[in-house]
């Protein structure tokens, strides 16, 4: 305690004394009695008009002095009637001291409309925290939960963020919400979520539990074999869509492929319509994609593999493209960017594609040549003689293996490098780097013991 940081700053390096300076710091504000404020709401009249701000008044600076904060008496010192404002540059939102029948003086008004914004959409991380505070789930099945709404097709990830599909919000707000209106209660989760630990703990019967459950449930189930909506007869929309072939309103069902519109009339007519949904985003947002061949906007369908974009001018532009998920969410595959050069195995040209883990060249005539180039290392495999490439795994890690794979095993988990080996005399080194040593060259060979420490050189942007 006594070596302050002020008191051997000129014995460290900058990053030394901001590192000490931090740690000493956070040790001396954590013996020390919490700051004190006083949550104040300010009633300012002015005619028939009242303002009004709320923020704090400092009264006891605490353990905020040791970051050099402003102590109570500069804050009551203070930058003079500006201060009234709690809504200050900084944010502090810290009023000085005040007392009632004081008069201010108007330096400035500035009219500001503030509308109430929406609570933002869960992202992975703000659902897990919700589960957490609602009880619900466990850690080993937060992956479980957030895999499952997309795989349904109950929500989808847009730009990080988890929104509804008009399949989700049909399946909550008009099937399960009104028969299952006590199964959906967050308290209801959290309280079977705690009986289910009685059980694990040997506090309580699971047949009990169970068949109290049942007795509920079965009331429920039912009253929903009578009341629910079936979505194979229909479902009228909101609002309600004309069948522009017979006049007749058009009702939403479920099919293999996902909800459709279709006419009521059926079988008599047999008209179905895509439904008209900002998707895949359920609020208005959506992916906005030009056709690279018309120019049009790209509208987001669905197909028997999956969701897509086609291009509005169909059938006269017949224009697709994927739409691939990424760790932000869904997003629209770049354009193929067809090559000059030949595949090896079919001589037709080779194209850039963009899949999950990025782009990668590939045949112009898949599926009927399904040739991949890989990106080659310039290592020779000491199995076989073949090429080591560059290839990723299923979870997107980065390892090099023979082309000739199945055929040949050989792999490498890290860069090989067209060194030899100074000890074994093995062709080449391979590259590790971590955080604790850096970039080091060493031997893959588990019975040489060669490490060379190398300076990481990383690209400016």
């Amino acid at each position: 305690m006594q070596y302050d940081p002020e008191s051997i700053r000129a014995l460290l390096t900058p990053d030394q004394f901001y590192v000490y300076k931090l740690i000493w710091n956070r040790f001396v504000a954590s013996q020390m009695p919490a700051a004190t404020f006083d949550e104040t709401t300010v009633d300012i009249t002015a005619a028939d008009y009242v303002f009004r701000v709320k923020g704090s008044v400092p009264k006891f600076a605490g353990w905020l002095a040791v970051y050099n904060q402003e102590t109570v008496e500069e804050k009551a010192a203070g930058p003079g009637p500006d201060a009234v404002s709690a809504d200050d540059d900084d944010g502090s939102n810290v009023l000085p001291p005040l007392r009632q029948g004081d008069v201010l003086q108007l330096r400035e008004l500035r009219p500001e409309q503030k509308f109430t914004q929406p609570p933002a959409r869960y992202s992975e991380a703000t659902l897990v925290k919700a589960l957490e505070e609602n009880g619900i789930g466990r850690p080993s099945t937060y992956a479980s939960i957030i895999s499952v709404i997309q795989a349904r097709d109950y929500v989808n990830k847009i730009e990080g963020r988890f929104k509804p599909t008009v399949l989700g919000r049909m399946l909550v707000d008009r099937l399960l919400s009104p028969s299952f209106d006590d199964i959906l209660d967050v308290e209801y989760t959290r309280n079977l979520e705690e009986d289910l630990d009685k059980i694990e703990e040997g506090t309580s019967n699971y047949a009990k539990t169970l068949t109290s459950f049942y007795k509920k449930f079965a009331k429920d189930l039912e009253r929903a074999k009578k009341t629910m909506i079936n979505l194979k007869e229909g479902v009228e929309p909101d609002p309600g869509v004309v069948c522009d072939k017979c006049g007749k309103p058009m009702v939403i069902k479920a099919g293999k492929f996902g909800l459709f519109l279709a006419c009521s009339g059926y079988p008599e007519c047999e008209n179905t319509r895509e439904l008209e949904t900002p998707e895949p985003g359920a609020d208005g947002e959506s992916i906005e994609e030009a056709c690279e061949n018309c120019g049009k906007p790209m509208a987001m369908k669905r197909g028997r593999f999956g969701q897509f974009l086609a291009c509005t001018g169909y059938p006269e532009c017949k224009t697709t493209r994927k739409v691939i998920t990424t760790k932000q969410g869904m997003t629209a595959a770049k354009p193929d960017q067809m090559l000059d050069e030949k595949c090896p195995k079919c001589e037709s040209n080779l194209v850039i594609k963009q899949g999950r883990f990025g782009e990668f060249t590939a045949c112009s005539s898949y599926p009927a040549c399904k040739y991949v180039k890989q990106k080659s290392s310039g290592l020779v495999c000491p199995k076989d003689g073949g090429d080591v490439v560059e290839r990723k795994s299923r979870r997107g890690k980065v390892f090099f293996g023979c082309a000739n794979y199945p055929d040949c095993d050989f792999v490498l988990w890290n860069r090989p490098i067209l060194e030899p080996c100074p000890t074994c005399g093995e062709k080449f080194l391979v590259e590790k780097i971590t955080k604790r040593h850096g970039r080091q060259l060493m031997c893959h060979k588990e019975e040489c013991d060669y490490v060379r420490s190398e300076e990481l050189v990383t690209a400016e942007a």
